[in-house]
């Protein structure tokens, strides 16, 4: 959390340092949020917290209490966004923690500029509204999607799952294990390991409606 704001500081001061300036840093504007949004939520919201995004994940930094106090000094947008797309490139694959590090080349390209544009416009910053959007997980008209909450839930930036357009590689390939109803209900509900549990986040109904997507897509 510190470290990774003070980060910012850090990179402010090297770029300064060697006369770089602001040169290298991505572009003001760069990067298409709406779809970073996306991307983070399947790619990244497993192990980050970050409010606007609905995540809770407890392996890599919460994003919002890493840049809070830089924003209140006054790290501009532009900024943040170079340093969330530097962290994406050049990644701590073994953190000191212990916990699982953060694998390289998660997004690339334009993903990874969109992913930094998103991150730099709402870490820290006040919830944003979405008109139309269904609260609940996934819930509309009574009906609980659960792919939708597998994506919400950000269970993609750990594993593999065709069915979610998921790649993660931290934890188990779900289409290599096809695990049962049972054990992702288990999983899900009551964590192991790395993974946290999701018990105080989605009701019983919903965590089912997890594992009857996983079930029925992987392969």
């Amino acid at each position: 959390m510190r470290g990774l704001a003070g980060a910012c500081a850090a990179l402010i001061a090297a770029l300064a340092a060697t006369g770089c300036g602001t040169s290298g840093l991505s572009e003001a504007g760069s990067g298409d949020a709406t779809r970073g949004k996306e991307l983070f939520k399947g790619k990244c919201g497993r192990c980050h917290v970050l409010a606007d995004a609905g995540t809770a994940g407890v392996i890599g930094p919460n994003l919002d209490d890493a840049f809070r106090q830089s924003r209140a000094d006054g790290l501009g947008e532009r900024t943040i966004q170079s340093v969330v797309r530097g962290q994406i490139s050049y990644p701590v694959e073994e953190p000191p923690t212990g916990l699982p590090g953060m694998p390289a080349d998660l997004v690339t390209g334009d993903d990874a500029e969109s992913v930094a544009s998103y991150v730099a416009s709402v870490a820290s910053l006040p919830v944003r509204a979405e008109p139309g959007a269904v609260a609940g997980g996934g819930e509309e008209s009574g009906a609980i999607n659960g792919e939708a909450i597998f994506a919400e839930a950000g269970c993609g930036g750990c594993h593999t799952l065709d069915a979610a357009g998921a790649s993660g590689n931290i934890g188990p390939s779900l289409d290599e294990t096809m695990p049962a109803k049972e054990l992702v209900v288990e999983r899900v509900t009551n964590g192991k390991g790395a993974m946290p549990a999701f018990k105080d986040s989605y009701s019983a109904e919903q965590i089912a409606a997890v594992a009857d997507f996983v079930v029925a897509g992987a392969k």
